[in-house]
C-alpha cells in the first residue's frame, strides 16, 4: 500500500503530513500569524517526502482539508492538491475541517465544539459527540449568551475560535482547551486513509472548498 499526502491549510496553520496505512510517518506544520502557506506548503511536502525516501511517484492519493475556514488558506491546499492529482493522475479526498479539530482531544462524556476565528464574535463551529459523529451541521455563528444553550451536558471547546468565547460563555459546563487551537494533517493520516479504503473520493474537476461564507475584501 503506497502513501497519502495530507494537506491542511485552512487557518493559520500550514500543515503536511505523509501517511501510510493511517499512520503518519513524516509531519511538517508550522503556524503564522502572517499565513505563511505559499512560502512553506511546497517546501514541506518535498520535505516529508525527503524524510521517509519516498518520492511523488510513491503516493496513492491526496488528501485536503475542505474548510471551513480561511478563504487564502483554503485555496492555496486545494490548488496544490488538485494541481497534484492532475499531474500524478491520483484520486483527490476532502476531509471536514472541524473534524480534525474536534479529534484532538478524546472525552467520554458531553460534546465537542469546534471552533474556527470567523473574526469579531463569528466563529465556524460544529458539534460532535464522544464519537466524533457530527449531531450538528457545520454553520457561522456569532456568539452570545444564548449559544449551545440548548446542549445538556459538559460541552468542550476547542480551536481558535474559542478564545473569544470565554467571557461570553462562562458557565462551568463549558471547558476550554487552550492548547489545542488549529487543525492539523496529522489527524487526517486515519481518515483519509477509510475515505481511501471506501473509495469515497471528490471529483478533482469540479471540488471546490467549503468556504460557509462569500468573500469579503475587508474581513
Amino acid at each position: 500500500m503506497g502513501f497519502i499526502l495530507n494537506i491542511e491549510t485552512a487557518t493559520k496553520n500550514c500543515s503536511v503530513s505523509l501517511a501510510k496505512n493511517g499512520k503518519v510517518t513524516a509531519i511538517r506544520e508550522f503556524a503564522s500569524e502572517g499565513y505563511s502557506h505559499a512560502e512553506k506548503l511546497h517546501v514541506f511536502m518535498q520535505e516529508v517526502l525527503e524524510e521517509t525516501n519516498s518520492a511523488f511517484k510513491d503516493l496513492e492519493a491526496i488528501a485536503v482539508s475542505m474548510g471551513p475556514g480561511s478563504y487564502t488558506g483554503l485555496r492555496i491546499g486545494v490548488s496544490a492538491a488538485k494541481g497534484l492529482c492532475y499531474a500524478l493522475n491520483l484520486p483527490l479526498i476532502a476531509i471536514d475541517t472541524l473534524e480534525l479539530l474536534a479529534r484532538k482531544i478524546q472525552i467520554t462524556e458531553g460534546s465537542i465544539i469546534p471552533m474556527i476565528d470567523a473574526r469579531r464574535m463569528e466563529v465556524y463551529s460544529a458539534v460532535f459527540d464522544t464519537n466524533y459523529s457530527k449531531i450538528i451541521d457545520t454553520k457561522a455563528e456569532i456568539i452570545t449568551e444564548e449559544s449551545f444553550l440548548e446542549y445538556e451536558g459538559i460541552c468542550h471547546l476547542v480551536g481558535d475560535g474559542a478564545e473569544k468565547c470565554k467571557e461570553i460563555l462562562s458557565n462551568d459546563r463549558f471547558v476550554y482547551h487552550d492548547n489545542i487551537i488549529y487543525p492539523s494533517s496529522r489527524e487526517m493520516a486515519a481518515l483519509s486513509y477509510d475515505k481511501q479504503q471506501k473509495s469515497d473520493t471528490v471529483d478533482v474537476a469540479y471540488f471546490e472548498p467549503f468556504y460557509l461564507k462569500d468573500f469579503v475584501m475587508n474581513r
